[in-house]
């Protein structure tokens, strides 16, 4: 499946790079890491909670706009050999800059000149999706939600909030997602991962999004999946970090089969793929291998995925049309 054309909707930008990456821009700055990766390089974490320290660890090394371009780079570059022809990317201005409007410019800058480079080097598109962090608080996720909207335009085109589902609730970021909206930008947000179907109902009620990041654990509520299906709300599905998490134990348990058979627009990504020891050519592999899904159902998934994208219609379009010479 590595050349099958992709479409992915849930990917972070730090959460993806590469451990060689994180380790050489350490030794450039002389900082200590160690405990961030195991014997045999690989990121190292016990649980969810773990993970966003370990996460946050390796985070700590990218300290410039030249580090996100860097970063940039390698990670379309990673992605665009795994089929990825068009990517959205969360990107947190609490990493780059500390939600400074003026040195969040200059990140955004180095990272949009990456994707233009990588564009024209690899084929791949990118769009930006600022995050705010939630288990670092509504008043930070303001300032975060102005650097978004300061800057939200043709590329920069949504808005999302990711981290500790068990951190306050949903409507405690409503002022954000608002502040968001006005500026035209795209709502998503992560629930229904480590939250319950409740989780996504709050996100879905109080602040407005139409897609949500994860979301599988609405397979616990028949009434809402039949509603989502209903009401066409996209799911940014990441089953193989939901394994390696601990959510479902096995991809058999998990329920994106049969989301997708009850007729919720389910779509792939992989969420962090280093840390989750994935690429979008492994989920397309496990999934085919686990629910006997062809290239007609992966096709189906990734034109869903191509008309939930955050991006203007003429990109859209040229999405769809190299989605659609899948059988050439």
């Amino acid at each position: 499946m590595r050349d099958f054309p992709k479409v992915e909707l849930h990917l972070h930008l730090e959460g993806a790079a590469p451990p060689a990456f994180i380790r050489g821009l350490a030794r450039e700055k002389n900082m200590d890491i160690s405990g961030v990766f195991d014997e045999h390089g690989n990121y190292a974490f016990k649980d969810f909670w773990h993970f966003l320290k370990v996460y946050e660890a390796a985070t700590s090394t990218l300290q410039t706009a030249e580090d996100y371009h860097r970063l940039t780079l390698a990670v379309l570059e990673e992605s665009a050999a795994h089929g990825v022809i068009y990517t959205e990317s969360f990107l947190s201005p609490d990493f780059c800059g500390g939600r400074d409007v003026g040195a969040w410019r200059e990140y955004l800058h180095a990272i949009r000149d990456a994707a233009d480079q990588a564009e024209k080097s690899h084929g791949i598109i990118m769009r930006g999706v600022v995050t705010c962090i939630r288990h670092f608080g509504p008043e930070k996720a303001k300032e975060t939600a102005l650097c978004a909207a300061e800057t939200a335009g043709d590329w920069l085109t949504g808005f999302g909030i990711a981290g500790d589902e068990t951190a306050g609730k949903p409507k405690d970021f409503a002022y954000s997602f608002d502040m968001a909206r006005e500026a035209g930008l795209r709502l998503t947000a992560h629930a229904g991962e480590w939250g319950g179907p409740q989780s996504v109902r709050d996100a879905l009620n109080d602040l407005g999004v139409e897609r949500i990041g994860h979301g599988v654990r609405v397979a616990e509520d028949p009434a809402l999946v039949e509603e989502l299906a209903e009401k066409e709300v996209v799911l940014e599905v990441c089953p193989g970090s939901n394994v390696a998490l601990g959510v479902y134990p096995n991809w058999r348990a998990h329920p994106i089969g049969m989301l997708f058979d009850k007729g919720v627009k389910v779509t792939v990504s992989t969420d962090d793929p280093p840390f989750f020891h994935t690429t979008m050519t492994d989920e397309y592999d496990r999934l085919s291998d686990t629910f006997d899904w062809d290239d007609g159902v992966f096709k189906t998934l990734n034109t869903i995925a191509a008309n939930a994208a955050f991006c203007d219609e003429k990109t859209r379009a040229n999405v769809l049309e190299r989605l659609e010479k899948t059988d050439d």
